[in-house]
């Protein structure tokens, strides 16, 4: 079975997880500072805190921005539940901004337009969480020119853009988002297994998300009320949770991110030879001006002619584990529950009704992703 994603691990990233399981800390040592830094290097952002998953810090984002009950966060039907669910873990309620059927990102048309009448209404979000589907990036220029006049913090949910550019500098370096938040699962850039990072350039922040994700407790005396009592001493200063990140999972991805701009490289080649062979089928492929500024976590095309649920079987039936990205989130029954219905978000639900996503991983060999093409032509054909 050829998967839709895969993660790729050489021996290199063997030798470090093994160093720290024979050697040092298992959990709070050296290598986690040092993934820190080296993610600030690579994106461009002043500050990193890693945690043990994207989902957690989307929740640490939150929490840091004070989002709460009362409060309202928006973002889009066309990504993974965590992009809404965050907001829930605080208290807050959602709402969703449709996509624009070209980038398949959030569309600014759309935003501009809910948030003129969420100003009349007198009910504007405090946040704003986009997302860079598949490792294209938002236009987070005209975003933020819509967003900071109204004070409404954005968290990018960087989860498929480690490695995507925008305007030239890498995705994660905050420079028109308050956070920035990446992920490390397994089919991402680079992989810790599991875990995540959160970005900002914002100092207060960055302290925020530390003290959150680790039980909301320190042991900086700069911080805590009172004389501390000794080199063991620590406070608890507000109610946190344990999303830290190992070192062990930390040494992991030290070693893969020493390897990013070959793993995305090497999956801008596979798009490229998609875009190649695929054109004259009856599919829409996605839509961007410069293939090397994605990172291409994923390669989604869209069917025009044929049944989506046929397509997937076949090409499944033919080794070729194609998946679907994603069920719109307000199509869910928790949010169902919540009195979302469907038709409120007409472009994200055309686009699941039509989407299959293709094979792209950087172990990927020429003759899996040319026996891919072979039979997508084959089943299209029929």
């Amino acid at each position: 079975m050829i998967n839709y994603g895969k993660h790729s691990i050489n021996q290199n990233d063997i030798a470090a997880v093994v160093d720290v399981l024979e050697n040092q800390f298992l959990t709070q040592g050296q290598q986690g500072p040092l993934f820190e830094k080296a993610l600030c290097h690579y994106t461009g952002a002043a500050h990193c805190t890693l945690v043990n998953s994207a989902t957690s810090g989307l929740h640490v984002a939150c929490m840091a921005i004070e989002l709460g009950k009362g409060d309202i966060l928006w973002t889009v039907p066309n990504s993974f539940a965590a992009s809404a669910n965050c907001a829930r873990y605080c208290g807050a309620e959602v709402d969703f901004v449709d996509i624009d059927s070209t980038t398949r990102n959030i569309s600014v048309v759309q935003l501009d337009n809910k948030l003129l009448q969420a100003q009349q209404n007198n009910a504007l979000p405090k946040a704003l969480v986009v997302v860079h589907f598949a490792g294209i990036s938002c236009d987070m220029q005209a975003i933020r020119a819509l967003c900071a006049p109204l004070k409404i913090a954005i968290i990018e949910d960087a989860a498929h853009s480690l490695g995507s550019q925008y305007l030239d500098k890498n995705v994660g370096n905050c420079q028109f988002s308050d956070i920035a938040v990446l992920s490390f699962h397994p089919v991402k850039s680079i992989t810790t297994a599991e875990g995540g990072a959160i970005m900002t350039n914002n100092e207060k922040l960055a302290k925020k998300c530390q003290l959150y994700s680790k039980h909301g407790i320190t042991r900086d005396t700069e911080l805590m009320q009172g004389a501390s009592e000794g080199p063991w001493y620590y406070q608890q200063l507000c109610l946190g949770y344990n999303y830290r990140l190992s070192d062990i999972h930390s040494a992991l991805g030290l070693s893969q991110l020493s390897r990013v701009d070959e793993f995305i490289h090497k999956r801008r080649v596979i798009a490229a030879k998609y875009f190649d062979r695929l054109q004259n089928l009856p599919l829409k492929l996605p839509q961007i001006d410069n293939i090397d500024s994605a990172s291409w976590h994923l390669y989604m095309v869209e069917l025009t002619q044929h049944n989506r649920a046929e397509v997937y079987e076949a090409l499944h039936a033919n080794g070729i584990g194609v998946n679907v990205h994603y069920i719109p989130i307000h199509l869910h029954p928790y949010y169902q529950e919540l009195g979302f219905e469907a038709g409120q978000f007409p472009v994200s639900e055309n686009f699941y009704n039509h989407a299959l996503t293709l094979p792209i991983y950087y172990d990927l060999s020429e003759d899996e992703q040319d026996r891919v093409i072979s039979v997508l032509h084959d089943i299209l054909a029929e």
